[in-house]
């Protein structure tokens, strides 16, 4: 399958609005260790500051699904995505922890809906067959702010501060939010198919459409891992692993590279193996590495970023062939509403869990965390009835494609 020079701008473009939101969202866990020690917070209160992102986030994806189809993509994607810039530079000026959760509710609020806003552009211009591929090489934003965004964010703050990563994004984003006003035309053929206008309606047929239902609770599921793990997860390499803070952009800088390589390799294969086969395999990869990862003491740097390298093109392969999969349930007049809920309810059940992780791991005195390996047999039952759960969505699926109502999108947005 080709694509046109326009939507291989379009790929390209979304690929770094995530690069820019997924990075505002790891870089935190990078600077746990720092955050820790220099406003002087918790592990409750550090689980509290990644929450609050992810409960404003959700809040948001609720209240904009009614809205999702009955404007323009790209007036949504402009709007949100301008305020996400706005919370990330509030972060970047924090001086406290309350400003800082102040400041994370801000940017949740807004950039929670721009995946969404993404993933249903992905559904508008490109066909099912190839939004496997599509999907890699969006998810490569990922891999890119391990390999390029989390080093040089954990280099500038320790040259200028915890603050100095937050304000490198907001530069890079602005650049970013300029390209999108130029470049990306409108994205409103989904406005010709008939919807309820009524944003109440709309948005509770989306929420109680039963064929949908399964999807939503994939999606919950499928966040738990992330939102569990990742916030201690430098914490755990430094303290528990003993591995120096200064050696930590190694290991991003690895597993970055090779979720960088892997991504769109995982999404063509997803096109061509099937979406669940390769969610199946990514998920007992995983299932496996996280048990054993949780569990370990001190370890070799080599073996900890081996380990870490399989760990995340497990996950790659998870993520590319769920999204590309789900992205082919929603009818297209629910594509906005469907994508925004479900992130919202993606957003509240990471919120959840990061909160969860929060008191299940503890810090002792002396730094290393405890109840690390609990937390990873509560992630690992999640990705088993994730991998259920995604059965039922495979066959709905399934079902929609023998129908012929999963149509390929109009070519008309999408011409040079």
């Amino acid at each position: 399958m080709k694509f046109t020079s326009y939507q291989k701008f379009v790929v390209a473009v979304l690929a770094f609005i995530q690069f820019t939101v997924v990075l505002d969202f790891m870089i935190l866990s990078p600077l746990g260790a720092l955050l820790l020690k220099e406003l002087h917070v918790t592990t409750k209160q550090f689980g509290a500051v990644v929450s609050a992102y992810a409960f404003s986030a959700s809040a948001a994806g609720i209240l904009a699904a009614g809205f999702a189809d009955k404007f323009d993509r790209k007036k949504l994607l402009l709007f949100f995505y301008s305020g996400f810039v706005l919370g990330t530079f509030l972060c970047g000026i924090a001086s406290s922890y309350e400003f800082l959760f102040v400041a994370r509710m801000v940017t949740g609020l807004f950039g929670g809906v721009i995946g969404s806003i993404s993933f249903a552009i992905i559904a508008d211009l490109f066909p099912f067959e190839g939004r496997g591929r599509v999907m890699g090489i969006v998810m490569t934003a990922f891999s890119a702010s391990q390999v390029l965004g989390i080093p040089l964010g954990l280099y500038l703050s320790n040259r200028g501060g915890w603050h100095a990563p937050f304000l490198m994004i907001v530069a890079v984003s602005t650049a970013v939010g300029a390209l999108i006003a130029i470049r990306l035309k409108p994205i409103n053929e989904h406005l010709k198919t008939p919807s309820d206008r009524n944003a109440l309606r709309h948005l509770f047929k989306t929420l109680t459409e039963p064929r949908y239902f399964w999807a939503f609770a994939a999606t919950m599921l499928l966040a738990v891992g992330g939102f569990m793990l990742m916030p201690f997860g430098s914490t755990f390499s430094v303290y528990n692993m003993g591995i120096p803070l200064e050696k930590l952009p190694m290991i991003y800088i690895a597993t970055g590279v090779s979720s960088f390589i892997a991504g769109p390799l995982l999404g063509r294969a997803s096109d061509s193996i099937g979406k669940y086969p390769m969610f199946c395999l990514g998920t007992t990869l995983g299932i496996a590495l996280v048990i054993y990862y949780c569990g370990l003491g001190i370890t070799p740097l080599a073996v900890v970023i081996a380990l870490n390298i399989v760990l995340f093109i497990a996950i790659t392969a998870r993520m590319v062939s769920a999204q590309a999969l789900s992205s082919a349930v929603p009818d297209p007049g629910d594509r906005g509403a469907f994508m925004s809920i479900n992130s919202s309810l993606q957003q509240l059940a990471g919120g959840v869990a990061s909160s969860a992780a929060g008191f299940i791991v503890v810090q002792t005195e002396k730094g290393p965390l405890e109840h690390y390996e609990e937390l990873g047999y509560v992630v690992a039952s999640a990705m088993v009835i994730t991998m259920l759960l995604m059965f039922k969505v495979n066959r709905l699926v399934g079902a929609k494609l023998a129908a012929g109502k999963v149509v390929a999108p109009s070519a008309a947005p999408a011409t040079e």
